[in-house]
């Protein structure tokens, strides 16, 4: 008789679950996802590389259509029946699944989160396992959906051989948008971060209400053409050219089924307004505002008109970024979101880039005052105030600043990657002028090769307008840095962006918001792991701001006169206008001597000093916060939460086969080890770093480490051939640390190849085993002093 106490995890999901499942009608190819990986394990940045934090990994998954119905989680024979239940109802809080259950082969817990009341967990046999009709109606019932709502939501999603399967979270907000149509919403609000996929989310929603002829025609508004352009022809790709249309004539073809449209091309003038006003207000079942935070919450915004006009119609919103202010809400007109998927889950999940922020501070960012009587460069008498880093570039321009700026941007690409793709957010047009002749001037070698590595991109420049999709593309090269204003604050799919420089004093959250999110898309395959902020305008303190990654507060309420957003603040909340439109800042007249009057628009002074007077660098914690402590006390208390003592860690790190695995445990809970080397100054390997930092224990470099196994002639014992290699492994771990000997591709690059290949080398030692067993030993001898 077959004894489960013997038989592994795995071998209880084969040999009792999977049947347990197909015996109670599951269809295990199409329902059920076995082992499935939800997240991709948060970005750990290691100096000039990297590791995976670790995924969070589902035994079972349960699928009936498209909804994610149920989750189990299983353990081996050795473990209760319910050991595994916490971890399942984790598991379903974040996938948003009603069943949850726990097994270990001998039958199953079962917990029902659509109870309330009574018993809530009982356990079952193996042989009683819910069919997926059962669990449906179960769920169906719990919904209140009647069979017609329910037949929209079985709606499966689009699919072909060359789709991929909606993310975790795509398709939770997919389900949600979808069971809130078939119970009669007609105003939804999806909030995601950028770079997590809206538009697809919106396409499978579109996708899934079209096929079951719940909406037939729907207007898809963005205020970008570029928006439109991309989504016509990618992600909504599959409805086909021949239903779908982007109305750009004001005589409107009404045969077609998909329509995309700016708003500014259905609104603004008389005639304009006639376009939208073609179609009956009941023509369009439902209409998707992209991007729905710059403008359309707004209530005498233009653009909201087109919304009135087809009020009878479902509006989903989708933003990274819900609008709340006195003036503008999208939770008062879409109401509260649907569903939230932040940045921070992003990063944690692993399907966002990670960030590390450079402040940069100069000595007039803290004050200059003119001397009485001066005059700028141009002539004019240069007003008796004190001028900060607000009136920088937009009423007082210091040459040497820009040159300053320009510079830092340019020592930085250089100790990292001259062609890593750089925005540069300045204060309007004119300064992203400047800032581009002071880039070229700084990278003037780089121009020999790349004639446009730096370009100027605003929405008053029509050549460089024409860069824009070179600049976000990921196989052209060039432009490498883009001067900009507003045009790419937001919407632009900058996919391989790794330097955002803020040289532009923002105080909106949103805007803030979008202008991180061009950095935020993860692209492993192409080398982009993660992005660094440079910040000349102390912008990045909106890090602490609770708002940054918090979920949207409605404060939309009549009479309150604070605005959150200063008056003065001209880069604030609504002043971005799209395509055609002016943009604030892009619009205006800014050329030297100004505006007629007496008094320029800015002065422009060349002959003050500027110096760097502090730098400080910041990581993204694991906790999504930026790390605002000394590293070294921060990496203490993370080391701390972990270890106790120093004899528990010496027990874990003596006890484990590979001390890599150590070590990215404690690089996933925050410790950032390379970073700290650096801090210390000293070439010390991760257990030095862990017992100095922690535990206060005299480190010793790695070099010291490899000497001291040398002076104890640990390697008599072995024969000359593998005292070579041993000898020169011991040299590796001096110069790259403990990975290094626990890592076998080490045997194939230099110098270790130069014994032969690795089988010839393991047969200086005898058998594989012996080989293993000579590296565990040099490992055990090079902590043998701790």
């Amino acid at each position: 008789m077959l004894n489960k106490k013997t038989l592994t995890e795995r071998d209880i999901c084969t040999k009792f679950i999977t049947p347990a499942l197909a015996a109670a009608g599951w269809d295990i190819q199409k329902q059920v996802r076995e082992e499935w990986p939800f997240t991709d394990g948060r970005i750990i940045v290691r100096g000039s590389k990297y590791t995976r934090g670790q995924r969070k990994r589902a035994d079972y998954v349960l699928f009936y259509k498209s909804t994610m119905i149920a989750v189990i989680e299983a353990k081996d024979n050795n473990h209760a029946i319910g050991h595994g239940m916490q971890q399942a109802k984790d598991y379903a809080e974040i996938l948003d699944i009603p069943f949850v259950y726990s097994t270990n082969g001998d039958g199953f817990i079962e917990f029902d989160r659509t109870l309330t009341e009574g018993i809530v967990e009982k356990e079952i046999t193996l042989n009683d396992f819910p069919t997926p009709e059962q669990l449906w109606q179960r769920y169906a019932q719990f919904k209140g959906l009647s069979p017609q709502q329910q037949e929209i939501i079985k709606q499966e999603n689009h699919t072909d051989e060359t789709d991929q399967a909606p993310r975790y979270y795509q398709q939770v907000a997919i389900n949600r948008t979808i069971e809130a149509v078939a119970r009669g919403d007609r105003r939804m609000l999806l909030v995601m971060a950028t770079g997590t996929g809206k538009t697809y989310t919106a396409f499978q929603i579109i996708w899934r209400l079209w096929k079951t002829k719940t909406v037939k025609r729907v207007l898809f508004l963005a205020d970008r053409n570029i928006l439109v352009d991309q989504t016509k022809t990618g992600d909504f790709r599959p409805f086909g050219s021949d239903i779908m249309t982007k109305i750009e004539k004001r005589q409107v073809d009404k045969s077609y089924q998909i329509y995309f449209a700016l708003y500014q091309g259905l609104t603004g003038t008389e005639e304009e307004k006639n376009i939208f006003r073609q179609f009956s207000p009941d023509f369009f079942d439902m209409v998707v505002v992209d991007e729905c935070h710059r403008g359309s919450a707004k209530e005498e915004s233009a653009w909201r008109e087109v919304l009135t006009y087809f009020d009878s119609a479902i509006h989903l919103g989708m933003t990274a970024t819900p609008k709340e202010t006195k003036d503008t809400s999208n939770i008062h007109y879409f109401g509260e979101p649907i569903y939230t998927y932040s940045l921070k889950q992003g990063i944690d999940d692993g399907f966002l880039a990670p960030y590390k922020v450079v402040r940069v501070s100069l000595n007039v960012d803290e004050g200059y005052r003119p001397e009485k009587g001066k005059r700028d460069k141009y002539g004019h008498e240069v007003e008796d105030r004190e001028y900060n880093i607000r009136d920088f570039d937009r009423n007082l321009v210091i040459d040497q600043r820009t040159q300053k700026v320009a510079k830092k941007i340019t020592e930085y690409l250089r100790q990292t990657d001259r062609m890593a793709k750089t925005i540069v957010f300045c204060v309007d047009t004119e300064h992203a002028e400047r800032m581009r002749q002071a880039l070229v001037n700084e990278n003037s070698d780089m121009l020999q090769k790349h004639p446009k590595y730096v370009v100027r991109i605003t929405g008053d420049d029509e050549v460089g307008k024409k860069e824009l999709y070179n600049f976000s593309s990921v196989i052209e090269k060039e432009p490498v840095i883009a001067t900009t204003s507003k045009l790419l604050t937001t919407g632009v799919d900058t996919k391989m962006v790794k330097l955002i420089v803020l040289e532009s004093g923002i105080q909106s959250m949103t805007e803030f918001k979008q202008i991180i999110g061009r950095g935020t898309r993860l692209r492993e395959d192409d080398g982009k792991v993660y992005f660094t902020i440079l910040d000349f305008r102390q912008v990045t303190k909106l890090f602490a701001d609770p708002n940054f990654d918090g979920d949207p507060v409605m404060i939309y309420e009549a009479g309150e006169d604070e605005s959150p957003v200063p008056p003065t603040d001209k880069g604030g909340e609504g002043s971005e206008k799209p395509d055609n439109k002016p943009i604030p800042g892009e619009d205006e007249d800014d050329v030297p001597g100004g505006n007629g009057s007496d008094k320029p628009k800015k002065y422009y002074i060349n002959d003050v000093t500027v110096k760097v007077i502090n730098e400080r660098v910041q990581y993204y914690g694991a906790d999504g916060k930026l790390i605002t402590e000394s590293l070294k006390d921060y990496s203490r208390s993370k080391i701390l939460r972990e270890y106790t003592s120093l004899d528990d860690f010496l027990v874990k790190w003596k006890a484990s086969d590979r001390k890599e695995a150590i070590v990215n445990e404690l690089a996933e809970k925050g410790v950032l080890f390379e970073e700290l080397q650096q801090e210390i100054g000293k070439e010390m390997d991760a257990f030095d770093l862990v017992a100095h930092i922690a535990f206060d224990r005299p480190p010793l470099t790695r070099k010291e480490r490899a000497e001291q196994v040398k002076k104890r002639n640990y390697f008599e014992k072995y024969g000359t051939g593998a005292r070579e290699v041993l000898q020169t492994l011991l040299e590796k771990y001096a110069d790259e640390g403990i990975s290094s000997l626990e890592n076998n591709s080490v045997l194939t690059v230099k110098p270790l190849n130069q014994f032969g290949t690795p089988i010839e080398i393991v047969k200086r030692f005898g058998k594989k085993a012996d080989f293993e067993k000579a590296i565990n030993e040099l490992e055990q001898e090079l902590y043998k002093t701790a």
